[in-house]
């Protein structure tokens, strides 16, 4: 109850920039993750991770050479990701606008999947097409990018960045019910620098 009271707390307080006022649910968390290959991933990024409800499952399916790297710039949500005690799991207050340079610090030149809660549909435009960018620069070719939205109006945008790529799901048993998009980097096929000023 308390944790719930907190999450709900915390994300009116910064509805900007959590852009909900419920943890995801485990339902989504599982279609949010349903076309990783665990496999085969070396690295997961995850952009606003608020306090950890995907990122769990995401820590229960890794593999043991899999490393996940969590962006998170609220504050109480940042130092209750810091509480998950996992060795392959790295937490940093920072914004999802610099994760190509922070990644880079950490030795690593590519993501194979980015999964993103961050509610790009509020967050100011110049903010979220850096984000975008950075996103599809780091992904690898055939990489996957995983958003969820509450509507469908940043299809287009979407589709700016990673052309047709983009496998399109809905989840009812979430609260608000959540669209999901699954875009693909396809290098060969999209342009080489992201359009997002649509």
């Amino acid at each position: 109850m308390s944790k719930k009271f907190n999450f709900f707390k915390e994300a009116i307080k910064n509805y900007k920039t959590s852009g909900t006022v419920a943890p995801s649910s485990k339902f989504l968390a599982n279609k949010m993750l349903r076309e990783i290959n665990f496999l085969d991933a070396k690295v997961i990024v995850e952009l606003g991770p608020g306090n950890g409800a995907i990122t769990n499952s995401i820590l229960n399916n890794i593999q043991p050479n899999t490393i996940l790297i969590c962006f998170e710039i609220n504050d109480a949500f940042y130092k209750e990701l810091k509480k998950i005690k996992h060795p392959q799991l790295i937490v940093l207050k920072a914004s999802a606008e610099t994760m190509l340079k922070e990644i880079k610090k950490l030795g690593y030149s590519e993501a194979s999947y980015i999964v993103s809660s961050l509610p790009l549909t509020i967050i100011p435009k110049e903010i979220s097409h850096k984000i975008l960018s950075e996103s599809y620069k780091i992904l690898k070719n055939k990489g996957l990018f995983i958003q969820y939205q509450y509507s469908l109006t940043y299809y287009k945008k979407l589709k700016g960045v990673f052309g047709k790529d983009i496998k399109l799901s809905f989840e009812p048993l979430n609260f608000p019910p959540a669209f999901i998009y699954n875009c693909i980097k396809n290098s060969i096929l999209a342009a080489s620098k992201p359009n997002c000023s649509s």
